[in-house]
């Protein structure tokens, strides 16, 4: 016969105020049947006597024999025939029992539920972040936290939006600020900034005729330097221009801190990768604009050259992002307490 278990004991004995209807009468709603009730006549039931029940749930034996007492009476009926100082099971007893195990052992299922929700956290990230900085963000939370369990989604700025209003995803990183209409349900948090570069394949047939400039880095470690092509909007509107898909934050940017001041730019493709973006610039098909976190090793190696554009800032803000309905568990305030927000 199943025993009742220390977590179903210590949990269930402690819900005082959680009752289930007993049914209906002429005279309206009937007292309640409560689950700390069902729990001590399980217990009762499995130990055969009130101070045995009394020890395995912690409570004092009056309150174990106050409760079935008061079981009994919402039950209209005797679980228990007392014999001097015994209990001895009647017809009644089994039948309840069955039902009173049912009943905790889905109550039980419910609490391990939410605290395997607790540990659990699905993320969201837009492309640029989701691939490469989310996995840096996840090795991290995962090193203070070995048992969570991370699941993530990766789409652009607007897939990510819509699945935090749909609530199926709890805390979403993108690159674009989400829309007017968003933020009625979403909640936002600046969380970091990001350059966007205009660039090239080294020695492109499109920077044909212009003279590059020698930049020297200084870093703690050592000396770096790279090329740089400064052009003006003018220039930069008589290249092919490779950009992002509309929905992305970086097309976004491009939009709305670039193109916005080249009316006449030449927008040769639109693709949905900032990978694909970069390996058909590499390919000379034509200029490129993406998150300097994408290119930032090809600059570095110089099969790729940057390109700044006279007058023009590509400078933007990373979003933090989540429903202002969602619950919020301690694994998720950790995420966001890592992430500074």
């Amino acid at each position: 016969m199943p025993k009742l278990n220390a977590q179903q004991s210590n949990t269930l004995s402690s819900l005082t105020s959680t009752s289930l209807s007993a049914g209906l009468t002429g005279q309206g709603l009937l007292p309640k049947i409560t689950l700390k009730q069902l729990a001590i006549f399980v217990s009762i039931y499995q130990t055969g006597s009130t101070s045995a029940a009394s020890e395995q749930l912690h409570l004092s034996q009056s309150a174990v024999s106050s409760a079935l007492s008061e079981l009994e009476e919402r039950l209209t009926m005797p679980l228990f025939e007392r014999i001097g100082r015994r209990l001895h099971k009647n017809e009644n007893a089994h039948a309840i029992y069955t039902q009173a195990q049912a009943i905790l052992g889905q109550c039980s299922a419910l609490e391990q539920y939410h605290s395997y929700q607790a540990g659990r956290i699905h993320l969201g990230a837009s492309t640029t972040i989701g691939n490469n900085v989310m996995p840096s963000l996840i090795q991290q939370l995962y090193t203070q936290m070995p048992d969570a369990q991370v699941t993530a989604f990766i789409g652009n700025t607007q897939d990510v939006v819509d699945q935090v209003e749909q609530l199926t995803v709890d805390l979403g990183l993108v690159e674009g600020k989400p829309r007017a209409t968003d933020t009625k349900v979403i909640e936002q948090r600046a969380w970091r900034t990001d350059k966007l570069v205009v660039f090239a394949k080294k020695d492109s047939q499109w920077l044909a005729g212009m003279q590059p400039t020698l930049i020297q880095n200084q870093t703690d470690n050592a000396d770096s330097q790279h090329y740089v092509y400064q052009v003006t909007p003018e220039q930069l509107s008589g290249l092919p221009l490779l950009v992002r898909e509309p929905g992305s934050g970086t097309r976004q940017v491009i939009d709305e801190q670039l193109l916005q001041f080249i009316p006449q730019a030449n927008v040769m493709m639109a693709v949905q990768q900032s990978e694909a973006v970069r390996n058909m610039v590499k390919a000379d098909i034509g200029i490129g604009c993406l998150s300097q976190y994408v290119i930032d090793s090809e600059l570095k190696q110089g099969s790729l050259v940057a390109i700044e554009v006279e007058g023009i800032d590509l400078q933007r803000v990373w979003w933090a992002i989540w429903h202002k309905d969602s619950f919020k568990s301690k694994l998720w305030q950790h995420f966001a307490t890592q992430l500074g927000i």
